[in-house]
């Protein structure tokens, strides 16, 4: 994706499925992913941008074939956050995250203001 100059660049941190108090609701695979990726959205959106503004997606998961054999409901959750906006995106199978209840965590990079992707 290209951006034009004038932009903030926003490098959101890995976001998993833990709630504030660092606990996890669901060992759901699709529940986590669609927490992780709102909780990403409201950070860009907390910072002035939108999800359109997302130039990157990196999905870091566990297990990649329950990420491959939920590909239909994890694109319903997407596509709720997302809408039809898809940025350069990186799928990366890891043996454990931080927490040891997460199976996903995403991290995003956007671009907001006047160089908005």
């Amino acid at each position: 994706m290209l951006s034009s100059a004038g932009g903030e660049v926003l490098f959101v941190a890995g976001q998993d499925a833990t709630r504030p108090d660092g606990e996890i609701d669901s060992d759901d695979f699709t529940e986590q992913f669609e927490t992780a990726l709102a909780k990403s959205v409201r950070v860009v959106v907390d910072a002035g941008g939108s999800a359109p503004d997302i130039g990157r997606i990196t999905i870091y998961v566990t297990d990649i074939e329950t990420y491959l054999a939920r590909r239909s409901e994890i694109g319903d959750a997407y596509r709720k956050w997302m809408g039809r906006h898809f940025p350069a995106m990186s799928l990366v199978e890891v043996s454990r995250l931080v927490d040891p209840r997460a199976k996903v965590e995403i991290e995003v990079t956007a671009i907001i203001g006047e160089g908005s992707v």
